[in-house]
């Protein structure tokens, strides 16, 4: 055997690699703190995304069961759900961030359902079609933008379910857009059927989220 054989260690690196992985340890570190942080907090505000989902399967029985109103009616009712969902988003967010790019994303779908109310609002006379696409733009962007949130939360936080609300948006805005010329009856079934559907998301969420809250407030306590 070599002399420098004896003295070879194969778990030696040289300073600078070792600092390179002290330092992608310590990234990794702080992103996941982030992540359990910001879940938390998100967490606390549990009941905010259960009225979002309440709001939403009242919304859509309401949408089955009277279907037959004007379109009128139809756009005023939508107008009112999305700015009451829109800002019980915007709160839930703003409560759960303790750093800009945290949750910002769901505060960026608040402001577009509460965009598409006012809009909706502001010009209630509009055609069956034009409805149609604005809706099928709001619920592609929309759904897109809770989608990227939801891979932020943690999996035990309810992630899949917040992941499922968003693509179930998405889906729903390419119906619309691939069959635009839909009639209002059948406008008014689709948008409460992916209502009821939507909300029922939301509420499982609030109670993944509200079973983690406990957990956490369990262990405060025990440690105290």
């Amino acid at each position: 055997m070599l002399a420098a054989d004896r003295y070879y260690d194969p778990t030696w690196k040289p300073a600078v690699i070792l600092e390179l992985d002290m330092a992608t340890t310590t990234f990794n570190s702080n992103a996941d703190f982030n992540i359990d942080s910001a879940s938390a907090m998100l967490a606390k505000n549990w009941w905010l995304f259960l009225l979002r989902g309440i709001f939403g399967i009242v919304f859509g029985l309401l949408a089955l069961l009277f279907p037959g109103p004007t379109m009128l009616s139809l756009v005023l009712l939508f107008s009112a759900y999305m700015l009451v969902d829109g800002i019980a988003g915007i709160i839930s967010a703003v409560r759960a961030m303790r750093r800009k790019d945290q949750w910002g994303l769901l505060i960026l779908e608040g402001l577009l359902n509460i965009a598409l109310g006012v809009a909706a609002f502001i010009w209630p006379g509009l055609t069956v079609f034009a409805f149609v696409f604005m809706v099928a733009a709001w619920a592609i962007v929309s759904g897109a933008l809770m989608m990227s949130a939801g891979f932020r939360l943690k999996l035990d936080h309810g992630r899949w379910w917040m992941v499922f609300g968003g693509l179930l948006s998405v889906v729903y805005g390419a119906l619309l857009v691939a069959m635009p010329l839909i009639g209002a009856v059948v406008l008014t079934w689709w948008m409460g059927a992916y209502a009821m559907a939507f909300g029922i998301a939301l509420v499982v969420l609030s109670f993944k989220l509200r079973a983690r809250q406990e957990e956490q407030t369990g262990s405060l306590a025990e440690a105290a």
